[in-house]
């Protein structure tokens, strides 16, 4: 496991799908101020760490969820990695919406799949949990048994293990956040001073660069 997160860390760090900036902080969506910044899109374009998180997700549901039957890619960041991971397994594969199509079919759940069977739910970043969680319902309520949920990557925020925890759902992932600071400072991406302000980050995200106490 641990030699998992190391070389997925080091791949994201790599290839720029993470960004740790301490010293000049990103704005996210939400308008949090971050030291950090991951797409994990970027993966996709990297025969090489592509193949190697497909094969890291294949090998972890063999693993952890022998039972499995089918696996569910959270719409849209990991529709592709867990078509890959399904492909990889010789299993059927679905995808979840945020929400149900205001047309169509209307459908939240795209693809085919049956009343009671048990899924593994793929997913690319975990932060506060919020979206992935609603893929698990999504599921739960069309009558499927969610086995849990395997993320490439997680900030390992308190509010999101309190979510899972919640919900009832195992989380497992391919790396995580201390993982990703350990490296990059051993590997001199940031310096060793940077390494409390990422840690300090994380304990109060939503505060964190506001001025807030």
């Amino acid at each position: 496991m641990d030699e998992t997160a190391r070389k997925t860390a080091e791949y994201l760090l790599q290839i720029k799908a993470i960004k740790l900036q301490p010293a000049k902080p990103f704005t996210w969506a939400s308008g949090w101020k971050s030291p950090i910044y991951c797409d994990n899109r970027m993966t996709l374009s990297f025969p090489e760490v592509r193949g190697f998180i497909r094969d890291s997700f294949a090998a972890r549901v063999r693993e952890l969820y022998p039972g499995a039957d089918l696996i569910a890619g959270v719409a849209t960041g990991a529709i592709a990695h867990g078509a890959l991971a399904a492909d990889a397994l010789g299993m059927p594969f679905v995808y979840v919406r945020s929400g149900a199509k205001d047309h169509g079919l209307g459908n939240q759940i795209e693809g085919r799949y049956e009343k009671g069977q048990k899924v593994v739910v793929i997913e690319d970043l975990i932060s506060t949990g919020g979206s992935s969680l609603g893929a698990v319902r999504a599921l739960r309520d069309a009558g499927c048994e969610v086995l849990g949920m395997i993320a490439i990557f997680t900030y390992g925020f308190a509010k999101a293990v309190d979510a899972f925890r919640a919900e009832g759902c195992r989380l497992d992932t391919l790396s995580n956040y201390s993982m990703l600071v350990d490296l990059a400072a051993a590997s001199g991406y940031i310096s060793h001073g940077d390494v409390e302000t990422l840690k300090e980050w994380r304990k109060d995200p939503a505060s964190w660069g506001t001025g807030k106490e």
